[in-house]
């Protein structure tokens, strides 16, 4: 029995002593995998330069072709985050029968936090 006891009493010492090193080594992926994403935010716009207040913002993943939605609050603005770096992502806002260019966002571009605004000026039409 005491053998047992002293198998276990290790053990419970190797499990205590292992906890916080894994701990620090999931924090450092984590900080790491933070490090490696990017967001792009901005503004919507009319075409005289007014922000636009629920404007539709749409953000296509090009790899995966899934596309996430914003709608611009109360100051024109939106955010898009966690976007991965090596994906190239197409953005354009609609509202009302009235889109903006569609931009893209390049995995060669490295900047980590892009603005862009977006200028609802030309009429939408059906592809």
């Amino acid at each position: 029995m005491t053998k047992l006891f002293r198998a276990l009493f290790f053990l419970f010492l190797f499990a205590a002593f292992l906890s916080p090193a894994r701990a620090q080594d999931d924090q450092d992926k984590q900080s790491k995998k933070d490090a490696q994403v990017r967001s792009v935010h901005g503004s919507v716009v009319d075409k005289d330069e007014n922000v636009v207040t629920g404007g539709v913002v749409y953000l296509q993943n090009k790899k995966t072709q899934v596309i996430r939605t914003y709608i611009s609050d109360d100051e024109g603005q939106y955010r898009f985050s966690g976007l991965d770096p090596n994906v190239d992502y197409e953005i354009h806002a609609e509202l009302n029968g009235v889109t903006s260019l569609t931009r893209t966002v390049s995995s060669f571009d490295t900047r980590k936090d892009i603005v862009m605004t977006l200028k609802l000026d030309r009429k939408k039409t059906d592809k």
